[in-house]
């Protein structure tokens, strides 16, 4: 115990700076994780119009899980960022760039209008971009100073 109280100084800052390095690195951790989840189950919603009165219930299960793939694929992702943030980190900021022009000149072909095409690509594609940029700077605090 004397040893801690020793190596603290007398006004004990550096222990309130070690407690919030701990919380940012918590939060840091958690938040890219949460935001994927969140961002999968969105992406996820939109299978749920393979349902549609007329078909047979085969098709629309088939149709269903076809649109799923997406989701299956970006859980793969969010799995292999759990254990290797970089690597999915870089995944999931890729998925963003990459797909942001292609919804981008999609919805604008179908609406004209500039605005709501940038609106969609900020609810779809932008989340992913952000998680893959937050999974990228949780791996950098995780290294160690040489």
């Amino acid at each position: 115990m004397t040893i801690v109280i020793d190596i603290l100084p007398k006004n004990g800052e550096h222990f309130g700076k070690l407690v919030m390095m701990e919380k940012s690195k918590k939060i840091l951790f958690w938040v890219p994780r949460i935001m994927a989840i969140l961002a999968i189950l969105f992406v996820s919603v939109f299978a749920l119009d393979a349902f549609q009165p007329g078909a047979t219930l085969t098709q629309q299960l088939t149709d269903f899980f076809i649109h799923l793939i997406p989701s299956f694929v970006l859980l793969a992702v969010l799995l292999l960022a759990w254990k290797r943030e970089l690597a999915g980190g870089i995944i999931f900021a890729l998925i963003g760039l990459v797909t942001s022009p292609i919804v981008f000149m999609l919805n604008y072909r179908m609406n004209h209008s500039i605005g709501m095409s940038l609106s969609i690509i900020l609810l779809i594609t932008i989340p992913f971009l952000v998680i893959g940029v937050l999974f990228i700077w949780g791996h950098i605090g995780k290294r160690k100073p040489i």
